[in-house]
């Protein structure tokens, strides 16, 4: 297969991020089709012994196993590095698969990570229980602090790990005061930039080294497949992701791989009219919930860094009330919202973190990343605001408050 749409890269990579989420990467067979051709294949075949001996040995371009290329993954990573400014991108079968691999394909025993210990449960997880296990140490600190990233440095730190907005805390982290100092040591910085995309944040601009996604959320944006990215610098991409994932095998399925180059077409809409939805919300809430987590609202501590980071606000915010009992009345008294502890969707979707996504963390690991029991998570859709509205105060009534 060859790229036969007449545009090649050096154009490709002046146009902006919603452009480049329609048209980046696009590759088109002989028979000229305007959507990306989806290739269920594992392998490949050769017109010669030749061909397929220089294709191994890196000597000639082309597809030799679907777990190392194939065309239509090739082509989200295309377009994911083009939206994101970065030099190469390999798509994961999962959000938690990025970020395994993009911490482990360059950790080694007797290695440091300084970690955010605001994130999603599952990232914490791999902190304080995988890496360990491989004679990493690991230190988990206040993100939201810019001298404690200064403090927890150590001669073997080798990567900063973290997200912003954090997962379900909404913290925000200073991403150029975080880069710089993480530069200024050799540090590489590995951002989770799923709760905003390309289409809202940019942390290589920033001066981050690595990306990564759950492609799962926003990417797709309609809760169909799993899916995840790393982008980085070609050399970290060819040198050390590239060796893990070819012989660990985290790749993420042509067919998922096809749904979320769909889902791109529509993300920077969807991410920017979600954010308008989300604010209009927080506005509606404030005052009436005891404590609102939400960047886009100026009573966010971190609001005006928030606002400069990123494009829009993002989908996603966060609020506490009483305590897990007037929590879990909120969300049964939900018509309109449904109850899921997915992100990213097109539909609104609340949760109940202590009870889901960070449940099997315990108690006292919860109050240490600021997850109270009263603490509820909503991701804003598209649905009309007037109806989320009179939901959100449909429920919070039935709460109580």
């Amino acid at each position: 297969m060859k790229k036969t749409s007449g545009i090649d890269r050096s154009i490709t990579k002046k146009w902006r991020p919603a452009t480049q989420a329609v048209r980046g990467g696009t590759w088109r067979s002989e028979h000229g089709e305007t959507s990306e051709a989806l290739f269920l294949t594992s392998g490949y075949t050769y017109d010669n012994a030749q061909t397929v001996a220089d294709r191994f040995s890196g000597d000639a371009d082309g597809m030799t196993y679907s777990r190392l290329q194939n065309p239509t993954v090739a082509m989200l990573e295309e377009r994911i590095a083009l939206m994101e400014g970065a030099d190469a991108c390999r798509a994961q079968a999962s959000g938690m698969a990025a970020m395994t691999t993009a911490l482990l394909c360059q950790l080694q025993a007797g290695d440091h990570v300084v970690a955010a210990r605001a994130a999603f449960g599952s990232c914490r997880w791999l902190v304080d229980n995988l890496l360990p296990k491989f004679g990493i140490e690991t230190t988990v600190i206040d993100s939201a602090v810019d001298e404690e990233w200064e403090r927890a440095l150590r001669p073997n730190t080798k990567v900063f790990f973290f997200e912003t907005p954090a997962n379900p805390t909404l913290d925000i982290v200073d991403l150029k005061h975080v880069c710089d100092v993480a530069r200024a040591n050799g540090v590489t910085t590995v951002v989770d930039n799923a709760f905003a995309t390309a289409a809202l944040q940019r942390p290589l601009e920033w001066g981050a080294d690595v990306v990564a996604y759950s492609a799962t959320k926003l990417m797709d944006g309609q809760g169909r497949v799993l899916a995840g990215a790393v982008c980085g610098s070609q050399e970290f991409i060819d040198e050390k992701l590239l060796p893990f994932q070819r012989n660990t095998g985290p790749n993420c399925a042509p067919f998922n791989a096809w749904v979320v180059l769909k889902g791109l077409e529509t993300l920077s809409l969807r991410a920017h009219k979600q954010s308008e939805n989300a604010m209009a919300l927080g506005k509606f809430m404030e005052g009436r919930v005891p404590h609102m987590l939400h960047p886009g609202l100026p009573s966010h501590p971190r609001h005006e860094l928030a606002m400069r980071q990123m494009d829009a606000c993002g989908p996603i915010f966060s609020f506490v009330v009483e305590g897990r009992a007037q929590a879990h009345a909120i969300l049964d008294a939900l018509e309109l919202i449904d109850i899921s502890n997915n992100i990213g969707d097109a539909r609104s979707l609340m949760c109940h973190p202590a009870s889901t996504t960070h449940a099997n963390m315990g108690a006292e690991a919860r109050e240490e990343m600021g997850i109270p029991e009263g603490l509820l998570r909503i991701n804003v859709g598209l649905e009309d605001i007037d109806d989320l509205k009179e939901d959100m105060d449909r429920a919070l009534s039935a709460g109580g408050l």
